[in-house]
């Protein structure tokens, strides 16, 4: 599939962590290095398509620290172990934005709501939303992104498949 978007070095890329850089864990968490296993192929195609963007920007849900699963430093040492990766490949991440509150709580910052797109404009004052894409693996990854104007893109997953 080809989109046709003038992507220039001018846009911003948003992405969600699991089921988009790693293997999700389907009625689970990531709560360590080693539990953080990156998708096939992703190492490997992050420089190119990292490269195409102004920013790179993560925005990830993560209700285990809100469940008191894992607390945020443990949260903050799998993205440096992540960072380190994917630094091996020249590919760049500016920015993780974290949402740490429990699903069905009334939403701060967790996805769909569109508080950590305004918090990474707010660190970076030239992102354009009109000009920025999201990719992600559900529905709330996508609904972010729509309800701040951007492009988007949906990874397939198995939770996609199920909520059909």
């Amino acid at each position: 599939m080809k989109l046709n978007w003038n992507v220039d070095s001018s846009w911003t890329l948003f992405i969600d962590r699991d089921g988009v850089i790693n293997e999700r864990i389907f009625d689970g968490y990531v709560l360590s290095e080693e539990g953080f296993i990156f998708k096939n192929d992703v190492l490997e195609v992050s420089q190119s398509l990292f490269s195409k963007f102004k920013h790179v920007i993560l925005v990830t849900n993560q209700q285990c620290v809100g469940k008191g699963l894992i607390r945020m430093e443990n949260i903050d040492k799998i993205h440096q172990y992540m960072l380190k990766q994917l630094n091996q490949y020249n590919a760049h991440i500016d920015l993780i934005l974290v949402a740490t509150e429990l699903k069905g709580a009334k939403p701060f910052m967790r996805k769909p709501s569109t508080k950590m797109g305004y918090m990474a404009q707010d660190t970076f004052s030239d992102i354009d939303f009109t000009k920025s894409i999201m990719v992600g693996d559900t529905d709330s990854d996508i609904d972010f992104g729509r309800n701040l104007g951007m492009k988007t893109v949906l990874i397939d997953s198995e939770e996609c498949i199920s909520l059909e």
